[in-house]
C-alpha cells in the first residue's frame, strides 16, 4: 500500500490529528490538502495527508500562521520536496531558488 492511499475517514483523521472535522474541511476548501474520495463522496485521508495536517496544526498553533501563511509555507515546502533524496546539487539549488521566488511574491 502507498502512503498516499486514502485509508482514514474524516472522523478518524480528526481524532488522529486532534482537529475538528470542520477544520479539516476548511483546509480542504483552502486547497491545502486533497483527500481521496470514495463512492458516495466520502473523504479518505492517507498517511501523507495526516502528516500534512500535523504540520499544518504545528504551523497554526505554534507559529501562529493563518490560511494565507499556510498557503505560502506549504507551497515552498512542497517545492523543496520535489527534487527528492537523490537530487543533484543543481536540482536542489533550482528548487531553493524557485521556493525563494515563491516566498517573495505578493
Amino acid at each position: 500500500m502507498d502512503e498516499r492511499d486514502g485509508v482514514y475517514t474524516i472522523a478518524v483523521a480528526s481524532r488522529l490529528t486532534g482537529m475538528h472535522a470542520q477544520t479539516l474541511r476548511k483546509y480542504e476548501r483552502a486547497g491545502l490538502l486533497r483527500p481521496a474520495r470514495q463512492a458516495g463522496n466520502q473523504r479518505l485521508y492517507s498517511v501523507t495527508d495526516i502528516r500534512r495536517l500535523e504540520r499544518i496544526r504545528y504551523l497554526v498553533e505554534v507559529r501562529g500562521l493563518n490560511i494565507a501563511g499556510l498557503e505560502v509555507t506549504l507551497a515552498v515546502s512542497d517545492r523543496l520536496d520535489v527534487p527528492g533524496r537523490n537530487a543533484t546539487r543543481e536540482e536542489l539549488q533550482t528548487a531553493i531558488d524557485q521556493a525563494s521566488e515563491m516566498s517573495r511574491e505578493p
